[in-house]
Order: C-alpha cells, then structure tokens, then sequence
C-alpha cells in the first residue's frame, strides 16, 4: 500500500520528537516573545546579583561605621603654677606702673597760626600740632619735644584728670629736641617723675610707653630695649643727637614727648621719632616696631638750662 508523500513526512517528524523525549509543549517555548525559562533563569540571577553584592557592601559599611568610637582629643596642659605666678607678676608690674605714673603725663595740643596742625614737613618724626608730655617738677615745669612746640601760636596741656590748662613755652633745644613748658598749676596738684639712668640700661630690658597716639590719652604700650647708642638727625640736619635709645614699645604719632620707662618706672628715655610706615599716596604714618628715644641722662643735662635761660 502506497501512502501519501506528506503521511510519511509527518510520521517521521512524529518519531523523531518521541526518540529526542520533547513534548510539544517545548514548541510553544520558543516562541520569540517568550524566551526560553532557562535564559530567563539566568537573565534575573545576572540582574539581581548586583544588588545583592550592592546590600552585603552596604551592611558592612554600616557595621563597620557603627564600630567606630569617637576619640576624645587630649586634654590641654594646664599651665604650671610658676608660669601663671609669672604672668599675673608681669600684668601686676604694668598696672602699678601705669597707676604711678600715668597722673604724670600730659596730652599737649598745640595750634600753629596758618598752619595745619596735623602736618609735620619731617616724617621721621609724628605729627607736629599734638604730643604729649610729663610733669618736671612741683612749679608746673613740663617736658616734650622741640617738634611739638615749634612755632607754636598756643600750647594746651590737658592732665590725666581731664584739667585743661593753657601752657606757655619757657624753652627749646632743637639740637636735642626737648622743650620745657610752664602750666600755672598748684604744686600738689603736680606729680613729677622719677628719674632712671639711661647709661645703665641694656639691651633685652622691659620699655614702657605712656602717652597719646592719635589723641588716644594715657594710652600704655610695652616692649624691650632693641639697642643702644643709635644716632638720631635734629630737623634742621645740622646736628645728631646722640646716644640715642631704640625700642620696640609702639610709639604712633602723638607719643611724641613722652616718658620711655623701665621696670621700676623711671624715665629712661623721652619717645622722639619713629621709622614711620606710609602708602604710596603719603597716607598716615604708623609704627612699624623701630622707635627713638632721647636718653635720659641727656634729657637731665639739658632741661635745667632751659629752665633757667630758655636755651642750651
């Protein structure tokens, strides 16, 4: 019996699917918009295992983060009792100082006809029209600088008290730069200052400034004795004043006139000049840790004869 060419087609196609053990449901599995279960298998464990490494990471990150015990820093050293004692002594010594002899030191304004009273043609020195000063002795007798008195129309010397009181210029020396004022004052109402030797200081040893940097009245600074035997030119240039102290105490324009003291305060030095800092337009000049002073001991010499002759 001879069968149809398509029977024998699909008996053998029938055969060869039960010898390879598929079942027909393997026929709808392939079809392309379903892929096979095994890929799709293998396809989620691909995708999630990302995110399972991602989870272990992280928990060990916030194990690792909950682990770690904030280090309190170390505590600071307090300060030994000596260093203390040593500077509630050095703060002591400045206050009784400061209390000794600041009723002593005067602010000076001084007014220059047709002249701006805030202007000085030398800028070694600070500005011509205010200085300050200190009492001599019990007749009323005061010492600044030449520079702050010269050419004066009138002098005012206002006290530590706020006691204002015109001044008249007894004498000048401008090859030392001191001046002697003379105030009408009662004599206890007057405290002159103690006197040191300027020909014994060293260098390292404490300066204190007292007086009025831009009008700042009783105004305190302090630092050391930075060298000796500095020269220093009078305004004119024709003269050097010798001997001259350098400090490190700021002096700014104002002080100039004032006591330079030292441990036990005694006048050592009357602050004079200073290495000025100026911008380029010529602005204000300000201390830059180079001061002057005039020695003492010259300043000792030279004020009796401006007393008693009005010149040296």
């Amino acid at each position: 019996m001879i069968r149809p060419r398509s029977t024998i087609i699909s008996l053998f196609f029938i055969m060869m699917l039960s010898a390879c053990n598929f079942s027909p449901s393997f026929l709808s599995s392939l079809s392309a918009d379903d892929p096979p279960a095994a890929e799709t298998e293998n396809l989620q464990t691909t995708e999630a295992a990302p995110v399972e490494e991602k989870e272990e990471e992280l928990s060990k990150i916030q194990v690792s983060t909950a682990a770690v015990i904030p280090t309190l820093a170390p505590e600071p050293t307090p300060l030994s009792e000596s260093l203390i004692a040593e500077a509630d002594a050095e703060e002591l010594l400045l206050t009784n100082i400061y209390e000794r002899v600041n009723p002593s030191v005067v602010n000076i304004l001084v007014t220059v006809e047709g002249q701006d009273t805030g202007s000085f043609p030398n800028n070694l020195f600070p500005n011509q029209g205010q200085g300050s000063g200190f009492v001599f002795d019990t007749e009323g007798h005061i010492v600044t600088n030449n520079h702050v008195v010269q050419d004066a129309q009138r002098v005012d010397v206002t006290f530590a008290d706020g006691a204002t009181i015109q001044a008249e210029v007894v004498g000048t020396d401008p090859d030392s730069d001191l001046a002697v004022l003379r105030v009408n004052a009662p004599g206890e109402s007057l405290r002159p200052v103690k006197w040191g030797d300027s020909d014994s200081i060293k260098v390292g040893q404490r300066a204190i400034a007292i007086g009025n940097p831009f009008g700042l009245d009783g105004t305190l600074t302090s630092g050391i004795i930075s060298a000796l035997g500095r020269s220093l030119p009078t305004e004119n240039g024709t003269f050097r004043i010798p001997e001259i102290i350098q400090t490190d105490a700021a002096i700014n324009p104002g002080n100039s006139g004032g006591p330079l003291l030292n441990s036990q305060g005694e006048v050592v030095g009357v602050n004079t000049a200073i290495v000025p800092r100026q911008d380029r337009f010529g602005g204000e000049r300000s201390f830059l840790g180079v001061g002057f002073a005039v020695p003492a001991n010259l300043v000792k010499r030279v004020v009796p004869g401006l007393i008693k002759d009005g010149q040296y």
